[in-house]
Protein backbone atom coordinates (compact mmCIF):
# COMPACT_ATOMS: atom_id res chain seq x y z
CA UNK A 1 0.00 0.00 0.00
CA UNK A 2 0.95 3.56 -0.78
CA UNK A 3 0.19 6.44 0.72
CA UNK A 4 -1.90 8.03 -2.21
CA UNK A 5 -5.75 7.65 -1.51
CA UNK A 6 -7.91 6.45 -3.82
CA UNK A 7 -11.57 7.50 -3.84
CA UNK A 8 -14.33 7.17 -5.25
CA UNK A 9 -17.21 9.94 -3.80
CA UNK A 10 -16.03 12.45 -1.06
CA UNK A 11 -14.55 12.32 2.02
CA UNK A 12 -16.14 15.40 3.91
CA UNK A 13 -14.67 17.59 7.18
CA UNK A 14 -17.52 16.00 9.42
CA UNK A 15 -16.04 12.38 8.51
CA UNK A 16 -13.44 12.81 11.18
CA UNK A 17 -15.78 12.24 13.35
CA UNK A 18 -15.97 8.82 12.93
CA UNK A 19 -16.49 5.51 14.17
CA UNK A 20 -15.16 2.14 13.07
CA UNK A 21 -17.92 -0.62 13.08
CA UNK A 22 -15.85 -3.92 12.91
CA UNK A 23 -16.68 -7.42 13.20
CA UNK A 24 -17.04 -11.34 11.79
CA UNK A 25 -18.20 -12.10 8.16
CA UNK A 26 -20.22 -15.11 9.53
CA UNK A 27 -22.08 -13.15 11.87
CA UNK A 28 -24.95 -14.33 14.51
CA UNK A 29 -28.10 -12.65 14.21
CA UNK A 30 -27.37 -11.76 17.26
CA UNK A 31 -24.19 -9.63 15.86
CA UNK A 32 -26.42 -8.67 12.68
CA UNK A 33 -29.27 -6.64 15.50
CA UNK A 34 -26.28 -5.12 17.43
CA UNK A 35 -24.83 -3.73 14.65
CA UNK A 36 -28.05 -2.28 13.02
CA UNK A 37 -28.75 -0.86 16.60
CA UNK A 38 -25.70 0.78 17.26
CA UNK A 39 -25.60 2.18 14.11
CA UNK A 40 -28.12 3.90 13.83
CA UNK A 41 -27.68 5.52 17.29
CA UNK A 42 -24.62 7.30 15.59
CA UNK A 43 -26.01 7.96 12.88
CA UNK A 44 -28.53 9.78 14.67
CA UNK A 45 -25.65 11.51 16.40
CA UNK A 46 -23.95 12.57 12.91
CA UNK A 47 -21.00 9.93 13.34
CA UNK A 48 -19.33 8.63 9.75
CA UNK A 49 -19.43 4.71 9.98
CA UNK A 50 -16.05 3.74 8.64
CA UNK A 51 -15.63 -0.32 7.87
CA UNK A 52 -14.49 -2.49 4.84
CA UNK A 53 -16.99 -4.07 2.65
CA UNK A 54 -16.46 -7.50 4.07
CA UNK A 55 -19.24 -9.85 4.15
CA UNK A 56 -21.23 -9.87 7.30
CA UNK A 57 -20.76 -7.21 10.23
CA UNK A 58 -19.02 -4.89 7.75
CA UNK A 59 -21.65 -4.83 4.87
CA UNK A 60 -24.59 -4.62 7.60
CA UNK A 61 -22.59 -1.39 8.84
CA UNK A 62 -22.73 0.13 5.91
CA UNK A 63 -26.04 -0.73 4.75
CA UNK A 64 -27.44 0.42 7.81
CA UNK A 65 -26.00 3.94 8.00
CA UNK A 66 -26.98 4.57 4.43
CA UNK A 67 -30.89 3.24 5.46
CA UNK A 68 -30.69 5.32 8.38
CA UNK A 69 -29.75 8.73 6.18
CA UNK A 70 -26.02 8.67 7.44
CA UNK A 71 -22.54 8.74 5.83
CA UNK A 72 -20.21 5.61 5.40
CA UNK A 73 -16.43 5.13 4.20
CA UNK A 74 -15.79 1.56 3.20
CA UNK A 75 -12.46 1.16 2.75
CA UNK A 76 -10.79 -1.48 0.22
CA UNK A 77 -8.60 -3.89 0.92
CA UNK A 78 -7.84 -3.91 -3.79
CA UNK A 79 -7.16 -1.45 -6.21
CA UNK A 80 -10.49 0.88 -6.34
CA UNK A 81 -11.50 -0.66 -9.65
CA UNK A 82 -11.67 -4.09 -8.18
CA UNK A 83 -14.74 -4.34 -5.39
CA UNK A 84 -14.60 -6.96 -3.28
CA UNK A 85 -16.39 -8.94 -2.07
CA UNK A 86 -18.10 -8.76 -5.73
CA UNK A 87 -21.58 -8.44 -4.70
CA UNK A 88 -21.02 -5.66 -2.92
CA UNK A 89 -20.62 -3.41 -6.06
CA UNK A 90 -24.11 -2.24 -5.29
CA UNK A 91 -23.54 -1.22 -2.02
CA UNK A 92 -20.55 0.32 -3.12
CA UNK A 93 -21.70 2.45 -5.75
CA UNK A 94 -24.38 2.92 -3.08
CA UNK A 95 -21.87 4.52 -0.63
CA UNK A 96 -19.92 6.35 -3.01
CA UNK A 97 -23.10 8.54 -3.64
CA UNK A 98 -23.59 9.26 0.19
CA UNK A 99 -19.91 9.22 1.57
CA UNK A 100 -16.52 7.31 0.37
CA UNK A 101 -15.25 4.43 -0.98
CA UNK A 102 -11.39 4.43 -0.73
CA UNK A 103 -8.29 2.23 -1.17
CA UNK A 104 -4.58 2.78 -0.50
CA UNK A 105 -4.05 0.16 -3.35
CA UNK A 106 -3.32 1.10 -6.93
CA UNK A 107 -5.96 0.07 -9.49
CA UNK A 108 -6.03 -3.48 -10.70
CA UNK A 109 -4.76 -4.91 -7.41
CA UNK A 110 -6.50 -7.60 -6.41
CA UNK A 111 -7.67 -8.41 -3.20
CA UNK A 112 -4.87 -10.97 -1.90
CA UNK A 113 -4.37 -11.81 2.12
CA UNK A 114 -2.21 -9.30 3.10
CA UNK A 115 -4.15 -6.23 1.73
CA UNK A 116 -6.69 -6.67 4.63
CA UNK A 117 -4.40 -5.76 7.09
CA UNK A 118 -2.81 -2.88 5.35
CA UNK A 119 -6.78 -2.50 5.05
CA UNK A 120 -7.69 -2.62 8.85
CA UNK A 121 -4.91 -0.04 9.23
CA UNK A 122 -6.25 2.58 7.43
CA UNK A 123 -9.66 1.78 9.14
CA UNK A 124 -8.24 2.87 12.24
CA UNK A 125 -6.69 5.63 10.80
CA UNK A 126 -9.97 7.25 9.29
CA UNK A 127 -11.64 6.48 13.13
CA UNK A 128 -11.57 7.92 16.13
CA UNK A 129 -12.69 5.14 18.08
CA UNK A 130 -12.83 1.44 17.02
CA UNK A 131 -15.82 -1.18 17.91
CA UNK A 132 -15.97 -4.33 17.33
CA UNK A 133 -19.40 -5.91 17.56
CA UNK A 134 -18.01 -10.42 17.40
CA UNK A 135 -15.61 -12.51 16.22
CA UNK A 136 -13.83 -15.49 16.28
CA UNK A 137 -10.46 -15.34 18.64
CA UNK A 138 -8.30 -15.85 15.38
CA UNK A 139 -9.39 -13.10 12.77
CA UNK A 140 -8.89 -10.32 11.17
CA UNK A 141 -11.12 -8.16 13.51
CA UNK A 142 -7.84 -8.67 16.19
CA UNK A 143 -5.74 -7.20 14.07
CA UNK A 144 -8.02 -3.91 13.83
CA UNK A 145 -7.97 -3.74 17.52
CA UNK A 146 -4.47 -4.24 17.47
CA UNK A 147 -3.70 -1.47 14.82
CA UNK A 148 -6.34 0.94 17.27
CA UNK A 149 -4.23 0.00 20.00
CA UNK A 150 -0.55 0.79 18.11
CA UNK A 151 -2.46 4.04 16.99
CA UNK A 152 -3.76 4.88 20.73
CA UNK A 153 -6.70 4.94 18.90
CA UNK A 154 -10.04 3.78 21.46
CA UNK A 155 -11.32 0.43 21.28
CA UNK A 156 -14.24 -0.62 22.58
CA UNK A 157 -16.03 -4.37 22.41
CA UNK A 158 -19.45 -5.86 22.81
CA UNK A 159 -18.78 -8.19 25.37
CA UNK A 160 -20.55 -11.63 24.13
CA UNK A 161 -18.24 -13.27 21.51
CA UNK A 162 -14.53 -14.96 21.61
CA UNK A 163 -13.01 -11.92 19.97
CA UNK A 164 -14.72 -8.97 21.93
CA UNK A 165 -14.69 -10.74 25.81
CA UNK A 166 -10.83 -11.22 24.53
CA UNK A 167 -10.24 -7.50 23.61
CA UNK A 168 -11.95 -6.69 27.02
CA UNK A 169 -9.76 -9.34 29.20
CA UNK A 170 -6.98 -6.90 27.36
CA UNK A 171 -7.86 -3.50 28.19
CA UNK A 172 -10.71 -2.71 25.39
CA UNK A 173 -13.51 -0.44 26.87
CA UNK A 174 -17.02 -2.57 27.51
CA UNK A 175 -19.40 -1.55 24.75
CA UNK A 176 -23.02 -2.44 26.45
CA UNK A 177 -24.69 0.30 24.84
CA UNK A 178 -24.21 2.87 21.77
CA UNK A 179 -24.39 5.50 24.86
CA UNK A 180 -20.90 4.20 26.07
CA UNK A 181 -19.24 5.51 23.17
CA UNK A 182 -21.32 7.90 22.34
CA UNK A 183 -19.58 9.15 26.17
CA UNK A 184 -16.71 8.83 25.28
CA UNK A 185 -16.46 10.59 21.92
CA UNK A 186 -18.32 13.87 23.30
CA UNK A 187 -15.94 13.74 26.22
CA UNK A 188 -13.46 14.25 23.78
Amino acid sequence: MNNDLFILGKLKNSDKRAVAVVGSREMTARGKKLTEDFVKEFVKEKITIVSGLARGIDTIAHKTALDSGGRTIAVLGSGIDVIYPPENKKLAEEIAKNGAVVSGFPYGMKPIAKNFLARNQLIVKLSQVVLVVEGKRRSGTISTANHAANEDTEVFAIPGSEVTDYLIENGASIANSPQDVLEYLNAR
